[in-house]
């Protein structure tokens, strides 16, 4: 993304059938900003990560598994993902979400 130009994170990526489409928008030594787009059905297996990250819903609907427990997020709904804590995601339908990363 172009500093100092306004944009719509929702517009950053677009679906692509059967897949996940994936879009970093800003990333540096202390964290970064992804937006995803996934085709209803697709899904990000369980994984951890070593630190926090927050997970805010643009469109669509998803759900987000945080150490075995099952939450669905819609449009501008947000959850945060502790560190070392396996989760996965989920499409349910198809969904964009933008992912922020704190490394610290």
């Amino acid at each position: 993304m172009e500093k100092g130009k306004k944009f719509e994170f929702g517009q950053v990526v677009e679906y692509q059938n059967e897949g996940i489409v994936s879009s970093r928008v800003l990333e540096n030594k202390v964290g970064g900003i992804t937006v995803f787009a996934f085709d209803e059905g697709q899904r990000l297996s369980e994984h951890s990560a070593p630190f926090d990250a927050v997970i805010t819903v643009l469109e669509g609907q998803g759900e987000i598994v945080i150490g075995g427990k099952s939450n669905r997020l819609l449009a501008g709904e947000s959850i945060i993902m502790p560190a070392n804590i396996p989760h996965a995601v989920n499409a349910v339908a198809r969904f964009k979400m933008m992912l922020i990363m704190i490394k610290g």
